[in-house]
């Protein structure tokens, strides 16, 4: 018996013999599957409402289902916006910050007309502030004493009355200082002998190197000067020999040292040569002492020393 084959024109016999492209593979009839988590996942992310396409592409950083950490504000932080401050107007500088502005002149201007108005306030200050030294006082009557030397006129002589002229307000001012600060070293306010009678020799020397000035009348600002030096020595001599300090003032080597001063001055310190032979009259000589030096105490004592000596005679 013949068996009946059907002949589909439109097939190609050559393309069923390969299982993979037979189009009645039922494997190749079955849609791709997904498994249950993968769709779960999907369908929920399609129901959300906020769901964004363009969210996937963000960073994870930024991703909402990333948790976002913001650090915590700190001390410093948190001090620098309690003292920020808003300039809405302006206002004066406080008193701190406007001393640090002035000089030490417009400080001492400012704190002297303050003193001048309000005498309780100058009593204050006068208490609290600090003891000067006798360095920081001579240090500012140095700064005199070279504003008098440089107030001469170039080519002039400086003992003449031009020269004088010229200088007057500056040695005005030295002078001035020098009685101011003087008797701020003198007992009973200084109590140290040593301090007094070192304060002391400094500022003799300074009157040595005044001018002797050509008219005798221009004179008289040296010879005071003498006389109320040679005073603050007796003062202070007569107070160390109160508590034995005779001794000091002969083996500290002071009475040599105002025994120069009485001659360079031309005798216009005898008050205190007389004060300094009544404190040692009595003391004995030191040990080791020189010769040159016992002579002199000893003209000292007779009240001969310095007796036929003219100004620039000196033995020293």
């Amino acid at each position: 018996m013949n068996t009946l084959i059907f002949n589909n024109p439109l097939a190609a016999p050559h393309l069923f013999q390969n299982p993979h492209l037979n189009p009645i593979h039922t494997d190749s009839l079955q849609p791709p599957t997904m498994s249950s988590s993968s769709a779960s996942r999907k369908r929920k992310a399609s129901e959300d409402p906020d769901h964004e396409p363009d969210r996937m592409s963000l960073s994870p950083s930024s991703s909402p289902s990333a948790p976002h950490h913001r650090p915590l504000p700190t001390a410093s932080h948190r001090s620098l916006k309690k003292t920020r401050t808003h300039f809405s107007s302006g206002r004066p500088l406080p008193l701190p910050r406007l001393l640090q502005t002035l000089s030490a002149d417009e400080l001492r201007t400012l704190l002297q007309n303050v003193c001048d108005s309000r005498p309780d306030i100058r009593n204050e200050i006068v208490t609290r502030a600090p003891r000067p030294s006798v360095e920081s006082t001579l240090a500012v009557l140095q700064k005199y004493e070279t504003a008098f030397r440089d107030a001469f006129p170039l080519g002039n002589r400086p003992t003449s009355d031009y020269s004088y002229n010229r200088v007057r307000q500056h040695l005005s001012s030295l002078l001035e200082a020098l009685r101011d600060f003087t008797p701020y070293y003198l007992p009973p306010q200084e109590t140290s002998t040593r301090l007094s009678l070192t304060y002391l020799d400094a500022v003799t020397d300074m009157v040595h190197r005044l001018p002797d000035w050509d008219t005798l009348q221009h004179q008289r600002h040296k010879h005071d000067a003498y006389d109320e030096i040679g005073k603050a020595w007796a003062l202070v001599i007569r107070e160390a020999g109160k508590t034995a300090g005779g001794f000091r003032l002969a083996f500290g080597g002071w009475d040599a040292k105002l025994a120069e001063h009485g001659e360079r001055s031309a005798g216009r310190m005898e008050e205190a040569l007389q004060a300094l032979r009544e404190a040692v009259g009595f003391s004995p000589l030191a040990p080791g002492v020189s010769a040159e030096r016992a002579a002199v105490r000893q003209s000292l004592f007779s009240g001969g020393y310095g007796q036929g000596l003219g100004v620039g005679h000196a033995q020293f």
